[in-house]
């Protein structure tokens, strides 16, 4: 079973996200966080949030890449939880019994995004408002297609 885990490829998430993930945790995309928003709410770092970032799952802050990892059936069903609780405390869902579901079914998501690429593959999301609310689009980096150059700042030492 494959989940995705939030990276940190420099310090740049710091200064994007007014709440930024640790590199590491949990990830799905989020975008139901933006399910009612409008072109009003889209400036500043909120815009960079609903634009391309990732939500974590252990601290519920926002990433611009997560990478592909195996994940065991166990913390699988933990994030569920965690995911049903943070449904209950911070979007009014009435009870775990009504989150679960809905939480099962944002992880089943991402799993399955996930289930068919090789580890440390890196994604990224794209997010954009139209009338019949959010659109996301999602792209894939295989490891094996990503090169030094395309992280690296080359330079010279004279």
């Amino acid at each position: 079973m494959k989940l995705a885990r939030t990276i940190r490829l420099d310090e740049s998430d710091d200064n994007v996200f007014d709440h930024p993930a640790n590199a590491g945790e949990w990830a799905i995309s989020g975008g139901f966080e933006f399910s009612n928003w409008s072109e009003e709410n889209l400036n500043g770092k909120p815009r960079q949030a609903f634009s391309n970032g990732w939500l974590s799952l252990e601290s519920f802050g926002r990433a611009t890449f997560v990478a592909i990892t195996s994940i065991t059936e166990a913390e699988y069903e933990r994030l569920i939880q965690q995911l049903a609780a943070h449904f209950v405390e911070h979007y009014g869902a009435p009870d775990m019994d009504a989150a679960v579901p809905v939480a099962k079914e944002e992880l089943d998501h991402m799993q399955s995004m996930c289930e068919d690429h090789d580890d440390n593959t890196l994604l990224m999301v794209s997010r954009t408002l139209n009338d019949t609310g959010v659109h996301e689009s999602f792209r894939f980096n295989h490891p094996q297609s990503a090169s030094l150059e395309a992280f690296a700042v080359h330079g010279s030492v004279d």
